[in-house]
């Protein structure tokens, strides 16, 4: 009974989970020759220094346990880039007039967005192939933004964001 609640509770996790990422990769790179990477010099990720030295920690390790390492002489060069903006509530109230008589009629509708906009953060990490100085890989994803939350939830959803970004890296070639 307990592995069951267990169960639930991640089934539940999951399935609310509102993060949203999409890839993109050059289709014939042998991605087992890369095994170093590092970061942009000089990168401008548009990340809060607290949260972005959260999310390169999660990243390190994420990284780390796809068998990659943090190298001076890297063969992947990492470039993120981090924007926040509102977008409005999916809730809203429609209104309608109408009327008609016999084989006529019309009306009018609208629609009022109820609640407050939402913050959503849209982070894009690119992998750069160091010798070609090309794009071999993207991920793009959004999120939703919560100001105020507590450090300890912060880093939370960080580590939650990476696992998510990196879950299909290397990506599968089909033969």
């Amino acid at each position: 009974m307990k592995y069951l609640n267990i169960l639930m509770v991640l089934i539940l996790c999951c399935s609310c989970s509102s993060i949203n990422v999409n890839y993109d990769y050059e289709r014939g790179t042998d991605f087992s020759s890369y095994t170093t990477y590092n970061y942009l010099e000089h990168m401008q990720t548009g990340i809060a220094e607290l949260d972005e030295k959260r999310f390169f920690r999660a990243m390190d390790i994420t990284l780390q346990s796809k068998g990659l390492k943090f190298s001076e002489e890297p063969d992947l060069i990492i470039d993120v880039k981090s924007v926040v903006y509102e977008s409005q509530s999916g809730n809203s109230v429609g209104i309608g007039v109408g009327g008609g008589r016999g084989a006529l009629g019309g009306g009018v509708s609208m629609g009022i967005p109820v609640g407050s906009p939402k913050l959503t953060r849209e982070i894009e990490v690119n992998f750069i192939d160091a010798k070609k100085d090309v794009l071999i890989w993207q991920a793009i994803s959004k999120a939703p933004y919560r100001e105020g939350e507590t450090p300890s939830a912060r880093e939370k959803n960080m580590q939650e964001l990476v696992v998510r970004i990196f879950e299909k890296y290397p990506p599968k070639t089909r033969k």
